[in-house]
């Protein structure tokens, strides 16, 4: 039944597709079609990668060292995934644009040439520092769940910092980067602001730009795009498939913390520039906007934003429960037996991401329009959450399993040969020790839902408005002021957000 909830967008596609009679393969040898595509992966591997890298050393940093000012960290690391993409690229690029702040504030050292952000590099380094967090965030809860006799025993028999990381740690923590990589590879596929923003034609484009003057060609590259994710979901099921299951969680111990020495420095150097680019430099562009708006005498509306933080909170809070709450079972069943239907079941899933969210939107409409006594639910509430549960309820999912597969079987098998059943089994032993990876799941499904743009400008309840939707209209109409004063409610908002929800449980679960 879950299944079937999330696989509605792609039934959706394949069903207008085959009553249009729409030729895949004669669409696909169009050059229009085939170099979107391409250009298309090239940017998802690159980003992943980069993000793999960036992603596992920020979450080892700041989980598993010394590091100056952790817990700042901990808290500001996880913000880039709130904000929007046209915003994130939007402020790079008017930061580095001549006469743009990183102009005004490196002029006077004699630096005049700012390099250029666009096309595919410029594309990669955006995207990278937007949604490095989705490594970040189950590489971190799972190094806090890691025991650590093992890595003490190998110091102890003369195996270097390095090798221990190497040979202790990285087994231990690959799900979580595959989980992470998977995230932002999706991400990329479906990402259409930045990359528009940016001057890169990826199939997003395409598919947009298609949409109104030729729908056959639109429907047939969104068909397309769920079919690359699925069969990037089987490839990274089957290779989690043939990993070894760890047996290691983090009861009843504290986190092992490695002195950086004389690394110290430039650790704290690489973590500041990271987070420098990925936060401080757009929320330095928005400030300057309201900054010079208040100064120009611009109208900005403060309280205004008042009931669209309350919106955007809710929504956020109310899908990050539900999203997590329908894929656990799932992710219980595909991480623990491994079989056919659970592995379908995991890739209808996780192929949501990949579609853009005005494709899930829209096949919603078109579904619950076609059904009498179900169109009532049209522009409500309910209908809403149901599309963000589907279109983000992948970045739950992996968190989840990466929870359940640190769990070891031998407590379990302690807790039934002493009379536990199995809600109690789960509620007294097994959710304690997932804590710290399920609310680092629930962390990226508020933070993706509090800045999501598309489905709810389509979904929305007529009268509701949500920051997402507040900085859309604001910079769209050219008041950037308005625009940055809106970002940054949505920035605090998540920061706390973040705290109370993710960062607080994965502290608890060292």
């Amino acid at each position: 039944m879950i299944a079937a909830l999330f696989a509605a967008p792609l039934a959706y596609l394949v069903w207008e597709n085959l009553s249009r009679g729409t030729d895949l393969l004669e669409t696909l040898r169009k050059e229009r079609a085939l170099d979107p595509l391409r250009r298309t992966l090239v940017l998802g591997v690159g980003v992943s990668l980069s993000t793999v890298v960036i992603g596992t050393a920020l979450a080892w940093l700041v989980v598993r060292t010394d590091l100056p000012g952790r817990r700042v960290w901990r808290l500001v690391a996880p913000l880039p995934l709130v904000i929007p993409s046209f915003v994130g690229a939007l402020s790079l690029l008017a930061a580095f644009a001549p006469g743009g702040l990183a102009d005004e504030l490196l002029s006077p050292l004699g630096l005049d040439r700012m390099p250029r952000i666009e096309g595919l590099r410029g594309a990669v380094l955006v995207l990278t520092l937007l949604t490095y967090p989705y490594v970040y965030l189950p590489v971190s809860a799972r190094l806090a769940a890691l025991p650590p006799s093992l890595e003490e025993s190998a110091r102890s028999l003369g195996r270097s910092p390095w090798g221990v990381f190497r040979t202790i740690v990285m087994p231990q923590i690959s799900g979580a980067v595959w989980a992470g990589a998977l995230l932002v590879f999706l991400y990329s596929l479906s990402e259409f602001g930045a990359v528009q923003l940016l001057h890169y034609d990826t199939l997003t484009r395409a598919i947009y730009s298609a949409r109104l003057f030729d729908r056959d060609v639109s429907l047939a590259l969104s068909l397309v795009l769920g079919a690359v994710a699925l069969t990037v979901v089987a490839v990274e099921r089957r290779v989690a498939a043939r990993r070894s299951r760890t047996e290691a969680t983090g009861a009843g111990g504290s986190t092992l913390q490695a002195p950086l020495g004389r690394w110290k420095a430039p650790a704290l150097a690489l973590v500041s520039l990271v987070v420098g680019l990925a936060v401080v430099a757009p929320v330095a562009v928005l400030v300057h906007w309201v900054v010079r708006g208040a100064a120009g005498d611009a109208n900005l509306d403060l309280a205004g934003l008042l009931d669209p933080a309350i919106a955007t909170g809710l929504l956020g809070i109310v899908t990050a429960v539900a999203a997590l709450a329908v894929v656990l079972p799932v992710a219980y069943l595909t991480a623990r037996h491994r079989s056919l239907p659970g592995g379908v079941s995991n890739g209808l899933v996780v192929s949501g991401f990949a579609l853009p969210g005005i494709v899930v939107a829209i096949a919603f409409v078109a579904m619950v329009l076609a059904v009498p006594g179900i169109d009532r639910l049209y522009q409500t509430y309910t209908l809403l959450v149901v599309a963000y549960v589907v279109h983000f309820g992948s970045q739950s999912m992996r968190a989840a399993q990466v929870a359940v597969d640190g769990v070891p079987r031998r407590v379990e098998d302690a807790a039934r040969s002493l009379g536990a059943g199995r809600a109690r089994r789960l509620l007294t032993i097994e959710l304690p020790l997932m804590r710290g990876g399920l609310a680092a799941g629930a962390g990226l499904v508020l933070l993706s839902t509090m800045k999501e743009l598309p489905a709810t400008l389509v979904l929305r309840p007529i009268g509701t408005e949500t920051l997402a939707t507040q900085v859309w209209a604001a910079s769209s109409e050219g008041f950037y002021a308005q625009a940055g004063l809106a970002a940054l409610v949505l920035l605090s908002i998540s920061g706390l957000l973040t705290w109370f929800l993710t960062v607080r449980n994965l502290e608890r679960s060292q």
